[in-house]
């Protein structure tokens, strides 16, 4: 699963969440979803191809993308995940709870 540099792994779901949010900003192909995650986490999250495609499938599975295939970057087939309806909405839906888990974990932490 995607690395947080030497603290371990994401906590199960989150992959899912990650990479519904990076499809909001548009079509991309598996290493392009896993680089962009890298990218916008700074360099601190790695998302392996063992992790990535069977979120991809199991996103596609409950209809939350959508998948065809083109070619890459470097014209070689492959396939381009697109958010669905459904899928924005379960983002929106998993970012409030996130925040809501955050928030709480985060008030446990700075209390003295």
């Amino acid at each position: 699963m995607g690395k947080t540099g030497q603290s371990g792994e994401l906590v199960q779901g989150t992959l899912d969440l990650l990479i519904l949010r990076t499809l909001a900003r548009g079509e991309n192909h598996g290493w392009g979803i896993s680089q962009a995650i890298h990218v916008l986490s700074g360099e601190v999250l790695r998302v392996e191809e063992g992790s990535l495609y069977p979120a991809l499938h199991r996103l596609e599975l409950r209809g939350l993308v959508t998948a065809e295939w083109g070619l890459s970057e470097s014209t070689r087939r492959a396939r381009h995940y697109r958010l669905t309806a459904k899928g924005r909405k379960q983002l929106d839906e998993e970012r409030t709870s996130w925040r809501r888990l955050a928030d709480a974990i985060m008030r446990v932490l700075e209390t003295s």
